[in-house]
């Protein structure tokens, strides 16, 4: 098992070839130098299982609340077999936390179920620096893998669903 695969479960080996897919990846600015981390772990992962390096784009917002939008953007595209998004929101003292967690989560939610595109959910909510800093290449891996690692299957086994009904039309 590669060091890009050990903090993301068990790969589905049968679903995890990337040849000929192409990925939208949106990258929260906020926490720049954690979100660049996330980024660099999910565009790793997606080369490292075969997804081409200019089948790859990422657009940056500048930061959670922006991210469904950039995510309906690139699914308006028809270019995508899958989405991804990667930042990190960290707890302050108000309430804002979880208005811009909230408002991230459902729609990129919306977004996947309005494009039928996948999405890779690769948003760091963390209530630390150094909770966030762990997820993003520390001792409890690279969330941006994992939320790649499932958009990559996630994306393959569409395909797979889908081909065998178009080809009995």
């Amino acid at each position: 098992m590669s060091d890009l695969d050990k903090h993301a479960g068990t790969p589905n080996a049968a679903l995890s070839n990337g040849q000929g897919l192409r990925f939208g990846i949106v990258m929260s600015r906020y926490n720049e130098g954690i979100s660049r981390c996330l980024l660099e772990g999910a565009s790793e992962c997606l080369k490292h299982h075969g997804v081409a390096p200019d089948d790859i784009s990422v657009i940056e917002v500048p930061g959670a609340w922006e991210i469904p939008m950039g995510l309906t953007w690139l699914s308006k595209s028809s270019t995508f077999d899958g989405l991804l998004v990667v930042g990190v929101v960290i707890r302050g003292e108000t309430p804002h936390f979880d208005y811009v967690c909230r408002s991230c989560a459902d729609g990129c939610d919306r977004v996947a179920a309005q494009s039928n595109l996948v999405v890779g959910f690769g948003l760091l909510t963390c209530d630390t620096v150094e909770q966030a800093n762990e997820r993003a290449g520390g001792a409890v891996g690279n969330k941006g893998v994992e939320a790649a690692m499932a958009a990559l299957e996630m994306a393959n086994l569409k395909r797979s669903l889908i081909t065998p009904v178009i080809g009995h039309l």
